[in-house]
């Protein structure tokens, strides 16, 4: 077991230790979030003058590991699909709203786990994923309670360093720690974390930690 330590201070909390413990493919990471607004989008939107059957197309990269994956989509319509052998998948009669998509295949991670996009009078493209062989070690993180009042917090991860960030958490995590293991062999991630009070808004990034999957 390999245990490294250094220590960081924040205008806004008080001083903790920033761990990372690696025992049979575990990480433990430590977080300090702080209080701002974020926003983002995802998705190229093409402009259509009617309403409803809209479609919506992306790819998975590289398309050896997109071929034969599930691609589920949810929002106002239900969906499934199978990427080709280029990778590649769509959904087509769609109406306007709020819609995620979400890949699968036994074996393989995929970054981001979730895409989430809105049809507003028009097609949607670029809905993309990086897919990977998964690994089967895990990152555990850990991080101080917020000074300020909260509801819970969000958790983004990035495969360069200083992201862009992907939000790994569907809903807000209420408890200070959060386990990931959706990971890809001989890969390096990078971790952040927020916290977002009861009228939704959402901190700026905490410190970045790092963890190196064999």
């Amino acid at each position: 077991m390999r245990i490294f330590k250094s220590a960081f201070r924040s205008p806004f909390l008080a001083p903790s230790k920033l761990k990372c413990q690696h025992t049979r493919g575990a990480f433990l990471l430590a977080l300090l979030p702080l209080l701002v607004f974020l926003h983002g989008c995802a998705g190229a939107v093409t402009a259509n003058s009617s309403s409803g059957a809209f479609n919506v197309t992306g790819s998975i990269s590289p398309a050896s590991d997109g071929n034969g994956a599930t691609i589920a989509l949810s929002g106002p319509t239900s969906l499934t699909t199978t990427g080709n052998s280029s990778g590649t998948y769509s959904f087509s009669g769609l109406n306007n709203g709020i819609y995620t998509v979400t890949p699968s295949r036994t074996g393989y991670v995929f970054s981001p786990t979730v895409n989430s996009f809105t049809v507003d009078g028009g097609n949607v493209s670029g809905i993309n994923f990086t897919a990977a062989q998964s690994s089967t070690h895990t990152v555990q993180l850990a991080w101080n309670a917020s000074t300020s009042t909260v509801s819970g917090y969000n958790i983004y991860r990035a495969t360069n360093n200083g992201g862009p960030y992907t939000k790994m958490n569907s809903a807000l995590v209420m408890s200070l720690n959060y386990t990931d293991s959706s990971l890809a062999s001989s890969t390096t991630y990078y971790y952040v974390t927020t916290a977002v009070d009861a009228a939704g808004i959402e901190s700026t990034y905490s410190n970045q930690v790092t963890a190196v999957v064999p």
